[in-house]
């Protein structure tokens, strides 16, 4: 379990999460008809070594049985929740597109995903976002110290379920430090007052993955991208945050939609 130990590991928190945060901010202003997964990858990679970053997803590999993701970012179009493998896939008008994105920088990590819509997409789509952001940043300001994991999985689900979503269940947010994926694991659904207490200097990525349908998944041939078992569209908000004494930090603020 990540807890900073000084002032200057959570600069270098910052710093690491500021690059993820201007990749998402740089893919949302390329997002449009006509462009390739892959553009968008390629400029994420550009950006990211120009800052003397690593990117964390290429040549990831948690098992020996996978083949390593190919990919500087994850890119799930509509009905893929996750680990979207960036190709010539062109966007198209309406479509929503899941980035992820994950970066090394001088020893720490930052990991953040925002959903974007392609051109004019439907009211169906829309609320989609409107409600997976929401959750997200419902599930931040229940990221105070003294507060539990379970308070944070519960802020998501109290809020997601009675509107008629679907929560991904089987994937979840995680710790983060000088390893992208870290304990404890940090669900999107719960019971409030249980689980870890979070304490000061602890970071954490939190980050709804949420469906329009049914809540099971399948995993696509390529043994990466997950997909809504029933055909219904997903979105995926991620920020990477610590907690310290008076609330929660964002350490990749991309420029949220609902600023706007």
């Amino acid at each position: 379990m990540v807890r900073l130990k000084s002032p200057e590991e959570l600069v270098l928190m910052r710093r690491a999460g500021k690059v993820v945060a201007d990749v998402l901010d740089r893919v949302r202003e390329s997002v449009r008809p006509g462009v390739t997964t892959l553009e968008l990858d390629t400029l994420a990679e550009d950006y990211i070594r120009s800052c003397g970053g690593i990117p964390l997803f290429k040549g990831y590999c948690p098992s020996s049985d996978m083949t390593p993701f190919p990919g500087t970012i994850c890119a799930s179009v509509n009905e893929e929740v996750v680990h979207g493998i960036p190709g010539p896939r062109v966007l198209e008008e309406g479509d929503i597109l899941s980035v992820d994105v994950g970066v090394s920088l001088d020893g720490y990590c930052g990991d953040a995903a925002c959903t974007y819509p392609v051109g004019n997409i439907s009211g169906k789509r829309q609320a989609l976002l409107d409600v997976t952001e929401t959750s997200l940043n419902k599930a931040i300001e229940a990221a105070i110290r003294g507060h539990t994991l379970g308070d944070i999985g519960y802020a998501v689900e109290s809020y997601v379920k009675p509107l008629g979503y679907g929560i991904v269940r089987d994937y979840t947010g995680h710790g983060i430090g000088k390893k992208m994926h870290e304990a404890p694991q940090v669900p999107n659904f719960g019971h409030p007052r249980r689980g870890v207490s979070l304490q000061r200097g602890m970071t954490i990525a939190i980050e709804p993955m949420i469906m329009s349908g049914r809540e099971d998944v399948r995993v696509g041939e390529n043994g990466w991208t997950v997909f809504t078992a029933d055909g219904s569209d997903a979105a995926h908000f991620e920020r990477s945050i610590a907690i310290l004494d008076d609330g929660p930090e964002i350490l990749t603020p991309w420029t949220s939609r609902m600023a706007h």
